[in-house]
């Protein structure tokens, strides 16, 4: 791939630059510098600017609304919503559960979910992990039995209980793994569903994180009525699904950009003179190295990001490669919360504006909360954890 820009290149990245700058939501931003909790709303009104402009889902294919955008034009888009600090597109609908209908769905199925999705008219939520089922998915107890209802259609009746089901206390719609054939081998029983989460029977409870927020739920199903039409692909063969769409979470999870725009903030907030000695910490040996060696292997996951997405121009779609960028870039997002807490010291409080005068960082840095450092202690672990996926590395790639 070749990594030099060119003017067309860089004529695209002035080009977006310029959008985002004029388009971005003011009341949006303004909540995002104060540290404010997002609602529904807040998530889905970016979306909404970024679906007129027709930029929502560069990886689609052309004829669904995607940009048909060269691999390094859409590195340059990423790069740019960093740079911006503007608030990522939410994946369940546009990078995750999208791709799966487009490629395994019914030809009703694609006109009926896909223009929704991209319009941000349907927020999504995933129905993955359970209790007894996170990083061994298919051990997954959720059960649908099929049945003829009084109207003469085919339904599922759908018993079970899902976790860690991200933002679902605002989802219309979930997609949802469960077992169709209790009696096949466990990786063959089950089949790949979409539920309206309005559906009698389903509960969402909220989880609290340890940082006191509310982002993941257990969501509860009893008796839950699904007509068959809404399954994706074959029956007892959702885990082709599950398997594509979770390649398509890892490459994602990477965040490469964002990373970059992270470590830009750390080296503000550590030159901010906060020690007792009057001097920042940036001029400390000990700390330059630790952020000298993050920057390394930030640039080494970067190279690899951009030889996957030089192969997805090629035709070839997310493989082994996705487990690689997914155990990197979230062990990358951790350390970087790290240095970030110690840059800022005693003033790493979850709302620092409650602090008043007396906060020398400011909301501007969130990567610097003791909130953000507690939330990403998960990015090892959603989307398949670490483990999981050296296993997948060492079969898939070392043939171990």
């Amino acid at each position: 791939m070749n990594l030099e820009f060119s003017a067309e290149d860089n004529a695209f990245r002035q080009e977006v630059r310029a959008f985002i700058a004029e388009n971005y939501p003011a009341q949006l931003r303004g909540k995002q510098d104060e540290g404010d909790d997002l609602t529904k709303d807040d998530y889905l009104s970016w979306h909404k600017v970024l679906a007129k402009k027709g930029w929502v889902a560069p990886s689609w294919p052309k004829a669904l609304g995607g940009t048909d955008w060269t691999s390094t034009q859409k590195y340059i888009f990423s790069e740019e919503l960093a740079r911006a600090d503007a608030l990522p597109v939410l994946p369940f609908g546009v990078v995750m559960v999208a791709p799966v209908i487009y490629t395994f769905g019914t030809p009703e199925q694609k006109e009926r979910f896909l223009p929704k999705i991209y319009n941000g008219e349907e927020w999504w939520c995933q129905g993955y992990s359970e209790p007894g089922a996170g990083s061994d998915l298919a051990s997954l107890k959720t059960k649908a039995e099929r049945f003829t209802g009084d109207d003469g259609k085919e339904y599922y009746l759908v018993n079970g209980q899902k976790t860690w089901t991200t933002l679902a206390q605002h989802a219309d719609w979930g997609f949802f793994l469960v077992r169709t054939d209790p009696a096949a081998k466990i990786q063959e029983g089950i089949s790949f569903l979409l539920i309206d989460m309005k559906t009698p029977g389903i509960e969402v409870r909220r989880i609290t994180t340890l940082e006191g927020g509310h982002e993941v739920n257990e969501v509860w199903l009893e008796n839950v009525k699904v007509p068959v039409e809404n399954r994706v692909y074959e029956e007892n063969k959702g885990w082709t699904c599950a398997k594509f769409l979770l390649a398509h979470e890892r490459s994602g999870i990477a965040g490469v950009a964002r990373s970059k725009r992270g470590v830009e903030k750390v080296r503000e907030m550590a030159s901010i003179e906060l020690g007792d000695d009057g001097k920042p910490l940036i001029q400390d040996a000990d700390f330059k190295r630790k952020v000298a060696e993050l920057e390394i292997d930030l640039t080494a996951l970067e190279f690899t990001e951009l030889r996957t997405l030089a192969g997805e121009a090629a035709g070839k779609g997310p493989g082994p490669e996705s487990s690689l960028l997914k155990i990197k870039g979230t062990e990358i997002q951790q350390r970087l919360t790290e240095l970030a807490l110690e840059a800022s010291g005693h003033y790493a409080a979850p709302y620092l504006r409650d602090l008043g005068d007396n906060a020398k960082i400011g909301p501007e840095y969130a990567v610097g909360r003791a909130g953000t450092y507690f939330n990403t202690r998960k990015t090892s672990i959603y989307g398949g954890s670490n483990e999981i996926q050296r296993n997948i590395i060492a079969k898939m790639v070392l043939g171990l």
